[in-house]
């Protein structure tokens, strides 16, 4: 990967489609593309032009801009063209930028990390970025869209700043304790401040299983013995037949799981066998796993069947909805025993499941900012920065060793934004970015 090519991709949807974007960026960029179209148009402003191959023949007609570096996506020479989005137009396209000595197709992410390596954006942001181009729910978009803007960077470089302060002012005092402009007993001032930030941060990482939930879904597991109804439910709540029903016991063996949108939030719904001794050794394997996804769970239903006449009496350590099933079948009111009386043959008990779960999603995730963390690499370099200033507010070392910890605070808050030693990283971060992008 060298910065002296010049990089081109399809950078829209897949095809066939109204129209594709043809993404260019390099030190040819305006070269290759007037060979393409002829005279360049002003800067920023879109033009209709007709592209040619070297032979003249007319590939196709469309809108075509270029962007001068560095006031550009990737802080490079750049350029689009807006073509028809037929699969012959672009691989045609494609193929004649291709011919051109110094251009080569990109690489997955390739754009992204340009503009992250002239610093047109930071690990944050482009993490927002990759985040927002998969977004498939509000709260998704929102999360995405305060990292990509760059307001999550802004906290974490504030934090940074006050480390990094903190940590001159003590040094100051070490090596200029006798200079009459270095005020003695800075330190005394400097550790309440950080007290502070501590505290800041602390709260900061406390949020980051909303971050999660927001980012990764609401896990909400369907629990219960066989012939509860929860092949029922799940198909209910996702308004589709996802799971088999029958009359059978033990039907569902595995983890069925579908993704649903309620208002804006990501909920991951799974079905699981009904829980039962048993001998037989699949079943057995099936209900291992149901105990295993509840423990993951963030909110369990617990179904148990009305008509049966028997409670349930599973014990769930986590947030739990216990739900009567199949209450149309019943005349004995069991409000008592369960938090909801159900049958999924009826639209209003669905949607009564439903807002019970967007209660539990809202109690989880509401009341709090989007700047939080919401990656493992922006928790883990955050927890590492909360432990070094733990250690640098420890009383009982030395003032040097105090500074010193401060240091490693400060390195792991600019590693989360890329400021500091990320070589490692990159590849893993842009990998997950699609051609194009």
């Amino acid at each position: 990967m060298s910065h002296q090519d010049t990089i081109f991709a399809l950078s829209s949807g897949s095809l066939p489609s109204g129209v594709a974007v043809i993404r260019i960026s390099g030190p040819l960029t305006f070269v290759t593309c007037a060979a393409l179209f002829g005279e360049l148009p002003p800067e920023r402003e879109f033009a209709l032009k007709s592209i040619h191959a070297r032979n003249g023949l007319v590939l196709d007609r469309g809108l075509v801009a270029v962007f001068p570096g560095p006031r550009s996506f990737t802080g490079e020479d750049c350029a689009e063209l807006h073509l028809h989005g037929s699969k012959a137009v672009i691989a045609a396209v494609l193929q004649e930028l291709q011919c051109f000595d110094g251009c080569r197709l990109a690489e997955a992410g390739e754009f992204s990390r340009r503009a992250f390596e002239n610093g047109k954006l930071d690990l944050v942001e482009i993490e927002g970025l990759a985040d927002l181009l998969v977004a498939e729910t509000e709260m998704q978009r929102r999360l995405a869209i305060e990292q990509s803007f760059g307001h999550l960077s802004k906290l974490f470089d504030a934090w940074r700043e006050r480390l990094l302060t903190a940590r001159a002012l003590i040094e100051a005092e070490l090596d200029f304790a006798d200079e009459s402009d270095v005020p003695g007993a800075v330190s005394d001032q400097v550790w309440s401040s950080l007290t502070v930030l501590r505290d800041e941060v602390a709260r900061n990482l406390e949020d980051e299983k909303r971050g999660e939930i927001i980012r990764d879904g609401f896990k909400v597991v369907i629990a219960g013995p066989p012939n509860a109804g929860k092949s029922s439910l799940m198909n209910a709540l996702a308004r589709r037949d996802i799971a088999i029903v029958t009359e059978y016991a033990g039907t569902t063996r595995d983890i069925i799981q579908c993704d649903l949108d309620i208002e804006g939030y990501a909920v991951k719904l799974y079905d699981t066998a009904g829980i039962r001794d048993t001998g037989d050794i699949v079943e057995r394997e099936g209900i291992r796993r149901a105990h295993q996804k509840i423990d993951e769970a963030d909110l369990v239903l617990l179904l148990s069947d009305l008509s049966a006449g028997a409670l349930g009496t599973q014990n769930i350590s986590g947030p739990t909805l216990k739900i009567g099933t199949k209450s149309d079948l019943v005349r004995q009111d069991q409000s008592d025993h369960y938090d909801l009386q159900i049958s999924t043959r009826n639209d209003a008990d669905i949607d009564a499941v439903r807002n019970a779960i967007l209660s539990a999603v809202k109690a989880s995730v509401e009341g709090f900012s989007l700047a939080i963390p919401s990656r493992i690499r922006q928790r883990q370099f955050l927890a590492t920065a909360l432990a070094e200033i733990d250690l640098a507010l420890d009383m009982r070392l030395g003032l040097e060793l105090r500074a010193e910890h401060l240091r490693q605070a400060a390195d792991s808050l600019g590693r989360v934004v890329g400021r500091v030693d990320i070589e490692t990283l990159l590849g893993k971060i842009f990998s997950e970015f699609c051609i194009g992008k």
